[in-house]
């Protein structure tokens, strides 16, 4: 794919990247979409009373840019340290820390824009965390 100056339009967000249960990941810029090398970008939703199963984003550093609603980060070794943000503010998950995530609100959804310093957007889940809440059994 010859490089070039691309917009990505909503329809042509894909799908096709790293999920977690719980939360929907949409590629914008990545080697499929613009043939970015190193850096990926897309689109994120967590429904209304949406909550994640626990992971990490291995090697990767993560910022979240929190375009509506308001979202918690539970992190910590025993996973019982809250981070919540609002629209407007920006999140930095580092390399390899394990969270779960939780919208806030039953009738709002979260909306974010995400990158990642690695190509891919990965995603880790981590079964059977001895500190995982009841809802990510």
């Amino acid at each position: 794919m010859a490089l070039d100056v691309r917009v990505i339009g909503p329809e042509e967000r894909d799908t096709r990247t790293a999920q977690t249960p719980g939360l929907q990941r949409f590629a914008a810029v990545c080697a499929d979409k613009t043939g970015s090398s190193e850096l990926w970008m897309g689109y994120a939703v967590l429904e209304p009373g949406g909550k994640t199963g626990v992971h990490h984003h291995g090697e990767s550093e993560t910022a979240i840019f929190v375009i509506s609603g308001v979202t918690r980060w539970w992190v910590g070794e025993e996973l019982d340290d809250v981070r919540e943000a609002r629209a407007g503010d920006f999140v930095f998950i580092p390399p390899g820390i394990v969270h779960w995530e939780q919208n806030a609100s039953d009738t709002e959804p979260v909306e974010m824009i995400v990158a990642r310093s690695t190509q891919e957007a990965i995603v880790v889940a981590v079964e059977g965390h001895p500190h995982r809440p009841a809802h990510a059994s």
